[in-house]
Protein backbone atom coordinates (compact mmCIF):
# COMPACT_ATOMS: atom_id res chain seq x y z
CA UNK A 1 0.00 0.00 0.00
CA UNK A 2 2.84 2.18 0.84
CA UNK A 3 4.07 2.04 -2.63
CA UNK A 4 0.91 2.57 -4.43
CA UNK A 5 0.46 5.68 -2.21
CA UNK A 6 4.02 7.18 -3.16
CA UNK A 7 3.48 6.53 -6.89
CA UNK A 8 0.60 8.39 -6.20
CA UNK A 9 2.22 11.01 -5.00
CA UNK A 10 4.90 11.14 -7.36
CA UNK A 11 2.05 11.83 -9.87
CA UNK A 12 0.72 15.02 -8.26
CA UNK A 13 -1.88 13.23 -5.97
CA UNK A 14 -2.15 14.05 -2.23
CA UNK A 15 -2.33 10.71 0.53
CA UNK A 16 -5.65 12.47 1.46
CA UNK A 17 -7.28 12.57 -1.91
CA UNK A 18 -5.82 9.23 -2.84
CA UNK A 19 -7.92 7.87 0.18
CA UNK A 20 -11.13 10.12 -0.30
CA UNK A 21 -11.14 8.23 -3.33
CA UNK A 22 -10.46 4.45 -1.82
CA UNK A 23 -13.39 5.52 0.42
CA UNK A 24 -15.80 6.21 -2.75
CA UNK A 25 -14.25 3.23 -4.61
CA UNK A 26 -15.43 0.59 -1.51
CA UNK A 27 -18.84 1.25 -2.71
CA UNK A 28 -18.36 0.60 -6.29
CA UNK A 29 -17.24 -3.14 -5.87
CA UNK A 30 -20.82 -4.87 -6.99
CA UNK A 31 -21.49 -2.33 -9.71
CA UNK A 32 -17.97 -3.31 -11.50
CA UNK A 33 -18.76 -6.47 -11.13
CA UNK A 34 -21.51 -5.84 -13.12
CA UNK A 35 -20.24 -3.75 -15.11
CA UNK A 36 -17.61 -6.69 -15.78
CA UNK A 37 -20.42 -9.46 -17.41
CA UNK A 38 -21.22 -6.52 -20.10
CA UNK A 39 -17.70 -6.35 -21.10
CA UNK A 40 -17.22 -10.22 -20.89
CA UNK A 41 -20.41 -10.61 -23.36
CA UNK A 42 -19.37 -8.20 -25.63
CA UNK A 43 -16.04 -9.39 -25.67
CA UNK A 44 -16.98 -12.69 -27.11
CA UNK A 45 -19.87 -10.72 -29.43
CA UNK A 46 -17.26 -9.29 -31.41
CA UNK A 47 -15.20 -12.27 -31.47
CA UNK A 48 -18.13 -14.33 -32.76
CA UNK A 49 -18.56 -11.72 -35.33
CA UNK A 50 -15.23 -11.76 -36.29
CA UNK A 51 -15.08 -15.41 -36.51
CA UNK A 52 -17.81 -15.75 -38.28
CA UNK A 53 -17.01 -12.99 -40.90
CA UNK A 54 -13.67 -15.25 -41.52
CA UNK A 55 -11.31 -12.18 -40.65
CA UNK A 56 -8.06 -13.12 -41.91
CA UNK A 57 -4.52 -11.44 -42.11
CA UNK A 58 -5.19 -10.49 -45.62
CA UNK A 59 -8.20 -8.21 -43.90
CA UNK A 60 -4.88 -6.17 -42.92
CA UNK A 61 -3.50 -5.08 -46.33
CA UNK A 62 -3.32 -1.90 -47.28
CA UNK A 63 -5.18 -0.40 -50.43
CA UNK A 64 -5.16 2.96 -52.52
CA UNK A 65 -6.53 4.79 -55.23
CA UNK A 66 -9.93 3.43 -56.00
CA UNK A 67 -9.72 0.47 -53.31
CA UNK A 68 -11.72 -2.04 -55.42
CA UNK A 69 -11.71 -5.43 -53.43
CA UNK A 70 -10.35 -3.95 -50.33
CA UNK A 71 -11.18 -7.46 -48.22
CA UNK A 72 -9.88 -5.68 -45.46
CA UNK A 73 -12.80 -2.96 -45.67
CA UNK A 74 -15.37 -5.37 -46.79
CA UNK A 75 -15.16 -7.36 -44.28
CA UNK A 76 -14.94 -4.94 -41.55
CA UNK A 77 -18.44 -3.79 -42.57
CA UNK A 78 -19.61 -7.39 -42.49
CA UNK A 79 -18.38 -7.79 -38.93
CA UNK A 80 -20.25 -4.61 -37.93
CA UNK A 81 -23.59 -5.58 -39.59
CA UNK A 82 -23.36 -8.37 -37.35
CA UNK A 83 -22.68 -6.81 -34.14
CA UNK A 84 -25.09 -4.65 -34.53
CA UNK A 85 -27.60 -6.57 -36.05
CA UNK A 86 -28.32 -5.28 -39.35
CA UNK A 87 -28.47 -6.17 -42.54
CA UNK A 88 -25.66 -3.98 -44.21
CA UNK A 89 -22.81 -1.23 -42.72
CA UNK A 90 -20.68 1.55 -44.30
CA UNK A 91 -16.99 1.71 -42.08
CA UNK A 92 -15.23 4.31 -43.36
CA UNK A 93 -12.00 6.53 -42.52
CA UNK A 94 -13.55 8.97 -45.02
CA UNK A 95 -16.46 9.43 -42.40
CA UNK A 96 -14.36 11.90 -40.63
CA UNK A 97 -16.16 12.44 -37.49
CA UNK A 98 -19.21 11.29 -35.58
CA UNK A 99 -20.97 14.85 -37.11
CA UNK A 100 -19.82 13.87 -40.72
CA UNK A 101 -21.70 10.50 -40.36
CA UNK A 102 -24.79 11.74 -38.74
CA UNK A 103 -24.75 14.39 -41.91
CA UNK A 104 -24.07 11.74 -44.28
CA UNK A 105 -26.95 9.44 -43.12
CA UNK A 106 -29.69 12.48 -42.69
CA UNK A 107 -28.65 13.84 -46.16
CA UNK A 108 -28.73 10.66 -47.88
CA UNK A 109 -32.20 9.82 -46.61
CA UNK A 110 -33.74 12.90 -47.20
CA UNK A 111 -34.92 15.09 -50.23
CA UNK A 112 -36.46 18.32 -50.49
CA UNK A 113 -39.64 19.16 -48.75
CA UNK A 114 -38.95 16.55 -46.50
CA UNK A 115 -38.82 16.67 -42.36
CA UNK A 116 -36.92 15.48 -39.87
CA UNK A 117 -38.46 15.32 -36.35
CA UNK A 118 -35.85 14.90 -33.37
CA UNK A 119 -37.68 13.48 -30.89
CA UNK A 120 -35.31 13.53 -28.22
CA UNK A 121 -35.14 17.04 -27.91
CA UNK A 122 -32.22 19.70 -28.88
CA UNK A 123 -29.50 18.12 -30.66
CA UNK A 124 -25.71 17.51 -30.31
CA UNK A 125 -24.91 21.70 -30.71
CA UNK A 126 -22.52 20.56 -33.75
CA UNK A 127 -25.76 19.41 -35.72
CA UNK A 128 -27.52 22.34 -35.46
CA UNK A 129 -25.33 23.62 -38.29
CA UNK A 130 -26.23 20.62 -40.08
CA UNK A 131 -29.48 21.00 -39.72
CA UNK A 132 -29.96 24.54 -40.12
CA UNK A 133 -31.26 25.46 -36.94
CA UNK A 134 -28.10 28.04 -36.87
CA UNK A 135 -27.15 28.75 -40.39
CA UNK A 136 -24.84 27.20 -42.16
CA UNK A 137 -23.43 27.12 -45.30
CA UNK A 138 -24.53 23.79 -46.99
CA UNK A 139 -27.18 22.68 -44.20
CA UNK A 140 -30.41 20.61 -44.82
CA UNK A 141 -32.10 23.90 -44.24
CA UNK A 142 -30.54 25.49 -47.70
CA UNK A 143 -32.39 22.04 -49.79
CA UNK A 144 -35.74 22.70 -48.20
CA UNK A 145 -35.42 20.05 -45.09
CA UNK A 146 -37.78 21.29 -42.34
CA UNK A 147 -36.77 20.29 -38.79
CA UNK A 148 -38.77 20.18 -35.74
CA UNK A 149 -38.30 18.52 -32.48
CA UNK A 150 -40.30 17.39 -29.78
CA UNK A 151 -38.51 17.65 -26.19
CA UNK A 152 -38.31 14.93 -23.22
CA UNK A 153 -40.68 15.12 -20.49
CA UNK A 154 -38.59 16.34 -17.17
CA UNK A 155 -37.57 12.40 -16.10
CA UNK A 156 -36.35 11.78 -18.92
CA UNK A 157 -38.75 10.11 -20.55
CA UNK A 158 -40.46 10.43 -24.00
CA UNK A 159 -43.34 12.40 -25.49
CA UNK A 160 -45.09 9.95 -26.74
CA UNK A 161 -48.33 11.83 -26.76
CA UNK A 162 -46.28 15.03 -28.24
CA UNK A 163 -44.54 12.35 -31.13
CA UNK A 164 -47.59 11.87 -32.46
CA UNK A 165 -49.21 15.30 -32.59
CA UNK A 166 -45.87 16.22 -34.45
CA UNK A 167 -45.99 13.19 -36.73
CA UNK A 168 -47.20 14.52 -40.22
CA UNK A 169 -47.01 13.81 -44.20
CA UNK A 170 -44.03 15.42 -44.54
CA UNK A 171 -41.96 13.93 -41.29
CA UNK A 172 -39.54 11.45 -43.36
CA UNK A 173 -37.32 10.70 -40.68
CA UNK A 174 -37.27 10.17 -36.83
CA UNK A 175 -34.05 11.23 -34.91
CA UNK A 176 -33.22 9.87 -31.68
CA UNK A 177 -29.77 11.30 -29.87
CA UNK A 178 -29.06 8.50 -27.60
CA UNK A 179 -26.24 10.61 -25.15
CA UNK A 180 -27.17 13.32 -23.84
CA UNK A 181 -24.68 15.78 -25.13
CA UNK A 182 -23.80 19.42 -23.34
CA UNK A 183 -27.04 18.68 -21.29
CA UNK A 184 -28.19 17.49 -17.65
CA UNK A 185 -31.18 15.02 -19.21
CA UNK A 186 -30.53 11.40 -18.89
CA UNK A 187 -29.10 9.66 -21.57
CA UNK A 188 -31.49 7.03 -23.54
CA UNK A 189 -30.99 3.04 -22.79
CA UNK A 190 -32.08 0.91 -25.53
CA UNK A 191 -35.02 -0.45 -23.83
CA UNK A 192 -36.40 2.90 -23.88
CA UNK A 193 -34.93 3.55 -27.65
CA UNK A 194 -36.99 0.22 -28.47
CA UNK A 195 -40.54 1.27 -26.88
CA UNK A 196 -40.44 4.75 -28.56
CA UNK A 197 -39.34 2.96 -31.63
CA UNK A 198 -42.49 0.70 -31.80
CA UNK A 199 -44.83 3.45 -30.96
CA UNK A 200 -43.64 5.81 -33.77
CA UNK A 201 -43.79 2.47 -36.36
CA UNK A 202 -47.15 1.97 -34.80
CA UNK A 203 -48.08 5.79 -36.00
CA UNK A 204 -46.57 5.23 -39.31
CA UNK A 205 -44.39 2.46 -40.47
CA UNK A 206 -42.69 3.99 -43.30
CA UNK A 207 -40.56 6.42 -41.08
CA UNK A 208 -37.38 6.24 -41.17
CA UNK A 209 -36.01 6.06 -37.55
CA UNK A 210 -32.25 7.25 -36.94
CA UNK A 211 -30.28 7.11 -33.32
CA UNK A 212 -27.42 8.80 -32.84
CA UNK A 213 -25.50 5.83 -31.01
CA UNK A 214 -22.34 7.86 -30.39
CA UNK A 215 -20.68 7.03 -26.66
CA UNK A 216 -23.38 4.09 -26.56
CA UNK A 217 -21.75 1.54 -28.16
CA UNK A 218 -21.27 -1.59 -25.84
CA UNK A 219 -22.36 0.44 -22.56
CA UNK A 220 -25.33 -2.53 -22.87
CA UNK A 221 -25.53 -5.80 -24.19
CA UNK A 222 -27.74 -4.78 -26.83
CA UNK A 223 -27.61 -1.71 -29.64
CA UNK A 224 -30.80 0.15 -30.77
CA UNK A 225 -30.66 -1.64 -33.85
CA UNK A 226 -31.45 -4.71 -31.98
CA UNK A 227 -34.87 -2.71 -31.51
CA UNK A 228 -35.81 -1.65 -34.79
CA UNK A 229 -33.58 1.32 -35.41
CA UNK A 230 -33.28 1.55 -39.78
CA UNK A 231 -29.95 2.88 -38.88
CA UNK A 232 -27.51 3.61 -35.60
CA UNK A 233 -24.11 5.46 -36.87
CA UNK A 234 -21.52 6.73 -34.62
CA UNK A 235 -17.56 7.50 -34.53
CA UNK A 236 -14.65 5.35 -34.31
CA UNK A 237 -12.61 7.51 -32.38
CA UNK A 238 -15.44 7.08 -29.40
CA UNK A 239 -16.17 3.34 -28.35
CA UNK A 240 -15.93 1.26 -31.51
CA UNK A 241 -12.31 2.30 -32.04
CA UNK A 242 -11.16 1.03 -28.48
CA UNK A 243 -8.53 4.14 -28.80
CA UNK A 244 -6.82 2.31 -31.56
CA UNK A 245 -8.76 3.53 -34.64
CA UNK A 246 -6.82 7.41 -36.03
CA UNK A 247 -10.15 8.48 -37.30
CA UNK A 248 -13.40 6.84 -39.46
CA UNK A 249 -16.85 7.11 -38.71
CA UNK A 250 -19.68 4.17 -38.97
CA UNK A 251 -23.81 3.61 -40.19
CA UNK A 252 -25.01 0.43 -39.74
CA UNK A 253 -28.53 -0.34 -40.56
CA UNK A 254 -30.97 -1.34 -42.94
CA UNK A 255 -29.83 -2.19 -47.11
CA UNK A 256 -31.42 0.28 -48.29
CA UNK A 257 -30.27 3.42 -45.82
CA UNK A 258 -26.69 1.93 -46.67
CA UNK A 259 -26.76 2.29 -50.20
CA UNK A 260 -28.16 5.72 -50.01
CA UNK A 261 -25.18 6.82 -47.94
CA UNK A 262 -23.03 4.97 -49.84
CA UNK A 263 -23.93 6.90 -52.57
CA UNK A 264 -24.06 9.85 -50.58
CA UNK A 265 -20.31 9.41 -49.29
CA UNK A 266 -18.96 8.68 -52.51
CA UNK A 267 -21.14 9.55 -55.73
CA UNK A 268 -23.76 7.54 -57.45
CA UNK A 269 -22.93 4.45 -58.85
CA UNK A 270 -19.95 4.33 -56.93
CA UNK A 271 -21.33 3.61 -53.44
CA UNK A 272 -19.88 0.82 -51.67
CA UNK A 273 -17.53 -0.23 -54.20
CA UNK A 274 -14.65 2.42 -54.07
CA UNK A 275 -12.92 3.75 -50.75
CA UNK A 276 -9.26 3.05 -50.27
CA UNK A 277 -8.39 2.53 -46.39
CA UNK A 278 -4.62 2.90 -47.15
CA UNK A 279 -2.87 1.20 -43.89
CA UNK A 280 -5.37 1.23 -41.06
CA UNK A 281 -7.87 -1.64 -41.69
CA UNK A 282 -5.03 -3.48 -38.69
CA UNK A 283 -6.12 -0.54 -35.98
CA UNK A 284 -9.62 -0.59 -37.28
CA UNK A 285 -10.44 -4.42 -36.62
CA UNK A 286 -8.03 -4.72 -33.09
CA UNK A 287 -9.82 -1.31 -31.91
CA UNK A 288 -12.99 -3.10 -32.55
CA UNK A 289 -11.56 -6.29 -31.08
CA UNK A 290 -10.50 -4.26 -27.64
CA UNK A 291 -13.63 -1.88 -27.44
CA UNK A 292 -15.72 -3.79 -25.38
CA UNK A 293 -13.10 -3.32 -22.39
CA UNK A 294 -12.12 -0.39 -23.10
CA UNK A 295 -15.88 0.92 -22.87
CA UNK A 296 -16.38 -0.47 -19.74
CA UNK A 297 -13.10 0.94 -18.16
CA UNK A 298 -14.60 4.53 -19.72
CA UNK A 299 -17.79 3.57 -17.64
CA UNK A 300 -16.22 2.89 -14.31
CA UNK A 301 -14.45 5.80 -14.80
CA UNK A 302 -17.97 7.83 -15.04
CA UNK A 303 -19.50 6.08 -12.13
CA UNK A 304 -16.28 6.89 -9.97
CA UNK A 305 -16.58 10.53 -10.71
CA UNK A 306 -20.02 10.52 -9.87
CA UNK A 307 -19.29 8.91 -6.77
CA UNK A 308 -16.30 11.56 -6.43
CA UNK A 309 -18.39 14.51 -7.08
CA UNK A 310 -21.41 14.12 -5.20
CA UNK A 311 -19.76 13.27 -2.15
CA UNK A 312 -18.45 16.75 -2.17
CA UNK A 313 -22.20 17.95 -3.07
CA UNK A 314 -21.66 18.85 -6.82
CA UNK A 315 -24.73 17.26 -8.88
CA UNK A 316 -23.89 14.94 -11.39
CA UNK A 317 -25.73 13.43 -14.29
CA UNK A 318 -26.76 10.40 -13.80
CA UNK A 319 -25.65 9.94 -10.24
CA UNK A 320 -23.11 7.93 -9.17
CA UNK A 321 -25.96 4.65 -8.23
CA UNK A 322 -27.90 5.83 -11.77
CA UNK A 323 -28.22 3.32 -14.28
CA UNK A 324 -25.94 3.90 -17.27
CA UNK A 325 -27.04 4.38 -21.36
CA UNK A 326 -23.21 5.83 -22.37
CA UNK A 327 -19.96 6.38 -20.82
CA UNK A 328 -20.53 10.88 -20.56
CA UNK A 329 -20.78 11.80 -17.15
CA UNK A 330 -22.03 15.26 -16.51
CA UNK A 331 -20.69 17.54 -13.51
CA UNK A 332 -22.44 20.78 -12.41
CA UNK A 333 -19.35 23.02 -10.73
CA UNK A 334 -20.83 26.31 -10.98
CA UNK A 335 -18.02 28.28 -12.05
CA UNK A 336 -16.05 28.70 -14.56
CA UNK A 337 -12.77 28.70 -12.44
CA UNK A 338 -14.19 24.93 -11.08
CA UNK A 339 -14.27 23.78 -15.01
CA UNK A 340 -11.09 25.11 -15.82
CA UNK A 341 -9.50 23.12 -12.56
CA UNK A 342 -11.21 19.99 -13.38
CA UNK A 343 -10.16 20.19 -16.71
CA UNK A 344 -6.64 21.02 -16.17
CA UNK A 345 -6.45 18.36 -13.38
CA UNK A 346 -7.43 15.81 -16.60
CA UNK A 347 -5.08 17.08 -19.22
CA UNK A 348 -2.31 17.02 -16.58
CA UNK A 349 -2.86 13.55 -15.74
CA UNK A 350 -2.75 12.82 -19.79
CA UNK A 351 0.09 10.48 -21.11
CA UNK A 352 0.58 13.59 -23.96
CA UNK A 353 0.63 16.88 -23.57
CA UNK A 354 0.36 16.90 -19.83
CA UNK A 355 2.57 19.52 -19.59
CA UNK A 356 -0.03 22.10 -21.38
CA UNK A 357 -2.85 24.17 -20.18
CA UNK A 358 -6.16 23.70 -21.49
CA UNK A 359 -8.00 27.34 -22.03
CA UNK A 360 -10.92 27.88 -23.88
CA UNK A 361 -11.53 28.77 -27.16
CA UNK A 362 -14.05 29.62 -29.82
CA UNK A 363 -14.42 25.68 -30.95
CA UNK A 364 -16.25 25.37 -34.68
CA UNK A 365 -19.14 24.08 -34.54
CA UNK A 366 -20.37 25.39 -31.35
CA UNK A 367 -22.19 28.36 -29.56
CA UNK A 368 -20.00 29.42 -26.46
CA UNK A 369 -16.08 29.46 -26.28
CA UNK A 370 -15.69 25.39 -25.06
CA UNK A 371 -12.53 24.46 -22.58
CA UNK A 372 -11.47 20.92 -23.86
CA UNK A 373 -8.51 18.84 -22.41
CA UNK A 374 -7.42 16.26 -24.34
CA UNK A 375 -4.43 14.83 -24.35
CA UNK A 376 -4.60 12.00 -26.10
CA UNK A 377 -2.74 9.48 -28.54
CA UNK A 378 -5.70 10.21 -31.51
CA UNK A 379 -6.37 14.11 -32.05
CA UNK A 380 -9.48 14.38 -30.78
CA UNK A 381 -10.64 10.97 -29.57
CA UNK A 382 -13.17 11.01 -26.84
CA UNK A 383 -12.65 7.65 -25.66
CA UNK A 384 -9.39 8.51 -23.94
CA UNK A 385 -9.57 10.48 -20.83
CA UNK A 386 -10.95 13.51 -21.78
CA UNK A 387 -13.52 16.28 -20.32
CA UNK A 388 -14.80 19.62 -22.04
CA UNK A 389 -17.18 22.46 -21.23
CA UNK A 390 -19.30 25.07 -22.74
CA UNK A 391 -18.14 28.28 -21.07
CA UNK A 392 -21.78 29.10 -19.83
CA UNK A 393 -24.29 28.17 -17.51
CA UNK A 394 -25.03 25.65 -15.49
CA UNK A 395 -21.15 25.11 -15.77
CA UNK A 396 -21.38 21.88 -16.55
CA UNK A 397 -17.98 19.85 -17.53
CA UNK A 398 -18.58 16.22 -19.16
CA UNK A 399 -16.04 13.88 -18.39
CA UNK A 400 -15.47 10.55 -20.49
CA UNK A 401 -13.40 8.06 -21.84
CA UNK A 402 -10.58 6.32 -20.46
CA UNK A 403 -8.58 3.42 -22.17
CA UNK A 404 -7.54 1.76 -19.07
CA UNK A 405 -8.94 2.06 -15.77
CA UNK A 406 -6.02 2.87 -13.47
CA UNK A 407 -5.33 5.65 -16.03
CA UNK A 408 -8.94 7.26 -15.80
CA UNK A 409 -9.25 6.64 -11.82
CA UNK A 410 -5.80 8.60 -11.69
CA UNK A 411 -7.22 11.19 -14.21
CA UNK A 412 -9.97 11.95 -11.51
CA UNK A 413 -8.14 12.02 -8.72
CA UNK A 414 -6.17 14.74 -10.07
CA UNK A 415 -8.97 16.75 -11.28
CA UNK A 416 -9.99 16.28 -7.31
CA UNK A 417 -6.73 17.56 -6.74
CA UNK A 418 -6.44 20.74 -8.20
CA UNK A 419 -10.11 21.47 -7.20
CA UNK A 420 -8.61 20.63 -3.81
CA UNK A 421 -5.95 23.23 -4.76
CA UNK A 422 -7.69 25.44 -6.09
CA UNK A 423 -10.10 26.05 -2.58
CA UNK A 424 -12.78 24.65 -4.90
CA UNK A 425 -13.57 21.54 -2.76
CA UNK A 426 -12.68 20.66 0.58
CA UNK A 427 -11.92 16.77 0.95
CA UNK A 428 -12.01 17.27 4.84
CA UNK A 429 -15.22 18.38 6.08
CA UNK A 430 -17.27 15.89 3.85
Amino acid sequence: MDEIIKIYEKCGISKDVYQFGENILAGLKERFEQYDKVAEYNQLKVVEAMQSCRVSEACFMPSSGYGYNDIGRDTLEQVYARIFGTEDALVRPQLTCGTHALAVALSSQLRPNDEILSISGKPYDTLEEVIGIRPGTGSLAEYGITYRQVDLHEDGSFDEEGIRRAIRSETKLIAIQRSKGYQTRPSLSVSAIGNVIRFVKSIRSDLIVMVDNCYGEFVETIEPSDVGADMVVGSLIKNPGGGLAPLGGYIAGTKECIKKAAYRLTSPGLGKEVGATLDINRSLFQGLFLAPTVTISALKAAVFAAGIYEALGFDAYPAADAKRADIIQALTLGSPEAISAFCNGIQSASPVDAYLTAEPWDMPGYDSKVIMAAGAFISGSSIELSADAPIKPPYAVYFQGGLTWPHAKMGILKSLQKMVDAKLADIYIN
